[in-house]
């Protein structure tokens, strides 16, 4: 079984052929009962109108309206017969059931799950997911709660993505939690797979929360610390001893003066102190010896 449309007739049109059928009935009726009062005809009078009430139920049965973005899965004593998905007044197979679909864009939000990303870290993680139903059939016979369905679809593949991937960027190279428009679009191509048998379009999904677990999270804020630390102490000294390099070099082009090995070693080690300090340099002046 596959999604098909439904037969349907325009319900203002059939409206109107039921009012006039409705009216020619009484009509008849009234000559059958004015007929009936001079001859005895009340059996034909009973059935013209058991079965003109009959007719009349069975008509009404079959009108439904259809609400924009919203599809009317119509079944008939259990067999599936058709969906309608265009807005407005019509009339259907009677006696039929129908099971609205909404087919409007949602967006929901999962829980805050906790999990181990692929370094073993426990990991805090959550993501809004948009989606909208595009098969009405297979949200409706497919699987039992379509929404539901999408929900724990959802947390699986966010669970899934968060232990295949470390919170932040390391030596392997592997994209991590934090690279946003990477791992959305892994984590959108995922759970499109994983909803697809139930007519459902993924149209984004996206990480909005992600921190450590409260029980590491002081130690690897920490250990952010001392890397952004180490990293910064890094540029501080290949700054510094490119600076020591030119000096050294413009003092021996102009001819400043004279520096043999062990004044170049003491110069180098002075300014490698003072460029690398993370305090101002506070110089001694030598002026010479004093002599009481």
């Amino acid at each position: 079984m596959e999604l098909r449309r439904a037969f349907r007739l325009n319900g203002f049109l059939l409206l109107g052929v039921f009012i006039l059928l409705i009216i020619g009935l009484g009509l008849e009726i009234r000559g059958l009962h004015d007929a009936s009062a001079r001859h005895d005809s009340t059996t034909v009078l009973g059935i013209l109108m058991a079965v003109t009430i009959l007719a009349a139920v069975l008509v009404a049965s079959g009108f439904v309206t259809v609400s924009p973005n919203q599809a009317k899965v119509i079944q008939f004593f259990g067999r599936y017969i058709g969906s309608v998905t265009e807005s407005g007044f019509h009339w259907v197979v009677p006696l039929s059931s129908r099971r609205n679909i909404s087919l409007r864009v949602r967006n929901f939000e999962t829980q805050k799950l906790k999990v181990n990303d692929s370094d073993g870290n426990p990991v805090e993680i959550a993501a809004v997911v948009v989606y909208q139903v595009t098969d009405s059939y297979k949200s409706a016979f497919a699987v039992d709660d379509y929404e539901d369905f999408v929900r724990t679809q959802s947390e699986t593949a966010v669970r899934h993505l968060a232990t295949t991937h470390p919170y932040q960027t390391d030596d392997s190279g592997t994209p991590s939690l934090r690279d946003g428009a990477e791992v959305a679009g892994e984590l959108t191509v995922e759970l499109g797979e994983r909803t697809a048998l139930a007519g459902i379009q993924i149209i984004e999904a996206r990480i909005t929360h992600l921190a450590y677990a409260p029980e590491i999270a002081q130690a690897m804020l920490v250990r952010q610390q001392a890397a952004q630390v180490v990293a910064a102490r890094s540029r501080i000294v290949e700054g510094a001893v490119g600076m020591v390099g030119m000096a050294l070099d413009r003092l021996a082009e102009q001819g400043v003066v004279e520096l043999d090995e062990e004044r170049k070693a003491a110069m180098v080690s002075n300014l490698l102190v003072v460029l690398c300090g993370d305090r101002s340099a506070a110089p001694v002046v030598n002026a010479g010896t004093l002599y009481s």
